[in-house]
């Protein structure tokens, strides 16, 4: 597909530029390693690697255009340079230009905050699949294209994956996409240049603070969406968390709540909560669904309000909530020959496992143990571990300190973190095993029938991250291995 450069660059605001813009572009990319002969090279500044340094190597190869935000020492006669404000913006802009703007020929909508955004994209995927339409999802654990799977590798992908997804969406004929955008990905302008025709904002807890630093940067990348937002979007927010509204300040698109507490337009209440499911009463309708916890509850409301606020009916609608099955590695439960109940949750902040323990505890019988496995991720938010520890201690009888994701970092030193936020009757609560499923075979080991075991932080992940190599590691193959042996 080759592109005019004028035409990729009518949306960017640019400052300067050095060269003909008399050429065509093959394709968009901002790594140096695969930049080709006729593309527009994206000179970005990462967290690790800043693309400025390799535009000397790109033109050596033949590239004739660059974007960036600062010029080489030394410059080529025969290529062009852009010079903008943003580098990532214009790669998220030209991306959009190269491959048509597809967001704007599909109705795009963005779910964002801490916990929820994963199990909310799809089921809104799902729903309206069931509603008849031709739908796309963009999310954690796998992007779908009309039912078609392709890989995913982060929360939100890059600009340039985006919007070629966004054009197979397109081409598939598909009229909706759900899509996770990340905290991270809104910062870096990845979906910069965007239609956005909707954005959901579930709640915001502590998280992240490794890369915002602080809990004001972090509530500020996720309004960042809001504010962007036109007046033919809407803005959806739930309102039982006090940030919901500050999301709604200064958005000039069409403002909607739901909650299960607060007043606002689509208002639920959980009437039952049981290891079988929910029964719900949304809008003074009944509803009963085969998924359990207040956190789904907050997710169901997020999906019913977005499609009322498409134009559905409840009678439309709520039969087909009911229909809906937990997302892979959300609360996902397992039983054994044993009578020992597993539960699988992605739970890897403090909030989120304290809602998935609360249910728990909810629905048990309390006449058994609730035995917590838990660790925390390697390289990313060290205040959180503490935390993580102190919780999963608190709402558990037995709790094994493990390793997650260790990446860089010494295992042994994470649990040191974790087991910081622990004294007197938590600490004896708490056993520490580094090795994951030494971990998850000795909880089954002391468990009894009847008794709950909760493996929280990785959820559907397939691998365990170990001085930068993944190893393929999946909490659920481990507990079917060890729970339907006998005892």
């Amino acid at each position: 597909m080759i592109k005019k450069l004028t035409d990729i660059l009518s949306s960017i605001d640019i400052k300067q530029i050095f060269g003909t813009l008399d050429q065509n572009v093959h394709y968009v990319s901002f790594d140096s390693r695969t930049a080709k002969t006729g593309d527009l090279f994206v000179a970005v500044k990462g967290t690790r690697t800043d693309g400025h340094h390799f535009i000397p190597d790109v033109i050596s190869r033949g590239i004739t255009a660059v974007i960036c935000e600062h010029l080489p020492e030394e410059r080529t006669e025969n290529a062009t340079y852009i010079l903008v404000k943003n580098s990532a913006e214009a790669l998220a802009k030209s991306s959009c230009a190269y491959f048509g703007h597809p967001s704007g020929k599909l109705k795009v909508i963005g779910i964002t905050g801490t916990n929820g955004k994963t199990s909310t994209v799809f089921f809104l995927y799902h729903l309206f699949r069931a509603l008849g339409y031709k739908t796309g999802l963009l999310s954690t654990i796998k992007n779908l294209i009309d039912g078609h799977e392709i890989p995913s590798t982060h929360t939100t992908a890059d600009a340039l994956q985006i919007n070629q997804n966004l054009r197979a969406m397109v081409d598939r004929g598909c009229d909706y996409c759900f899509m996770e955008m990340s905290s991270h990905a809104i910062d870096q302008d990845r979906i910069a240049g965007l239609n956005i025709h909707g954005a959901v904002f579930t709640n915001i807890t502590h998280d992240h603070l490794d890369y915002h630093l602080t809990f004001e940067n972090y509530i500020k990348a996720k309004k960042k969406l809001f504010d962007q937002l036109t007046p033919a979007s809407f803005a959806l927010v739930n309102t039982d968390d006090r940030n919901g509204m500050v999301m709604l300040q200064n958005t000039s698109a069409r403002k909607f709540t739901y909650a299960l507490k607060s007043p606002s337009d689509y208002k639920g209440k959980i009437i039952e909560n049981r290891f079988e499911g929910l029964q719900l009463r949304i809008d003074n309708r009944e509803l009963w669904c085969r998924l359990v916890g207040g956190f789904n509850a907050y997710n169901l409301m997020a999906v019913y309000a977005v499609a009322r606020i498409e134009g559905f009916q409840p009678d439309e609608v709520l039969p087909e909530l009911s229909r809906l099955t937990p997302v892979e590695g959300r609360f996902q439960v397992i039983g054994s020959k044993a009578g020992i109940t597993a539960i699988v949750d992605y739970a890897h902040t403090p909030d989120a496992l304290q809602n998935v323990l609360q249910t728990i505890n909810e629905v048990r019988p309390h006449n058994e143990h609730l035995i917590t496995i838990i660790g925390a991720g390697g390289d990313r938010d060290k205040l959180k571990r503490p935390i993580l520890a102190k919780v999963a201690c608190q709402l558990s009888d037995r709790v094994f300190l493990t390793s997650d994701n260790p990446r860089s970092e010494n295992p042994d030193t994470i649990i040191d973190d974790m087991e910081a936020g622990l004294d007197g009757a938590l600490k004896r609560k708490a056993i520490r095993i580094t090795d994951r499923r030494e971990a998850i075979k000795t909880a089954i080991m002391i468990s009894l029938k009847g008794d709950i075991i909760l493996v929280a932080g990785k959820g559907h992940e397939t691998y365990q991250e170990i001085k930068g190599v993944k190893f393929h590691f999946d909490d659920r193959e481990i507990l079917h291995e060890y729970l339907n042996n006998e005892k």
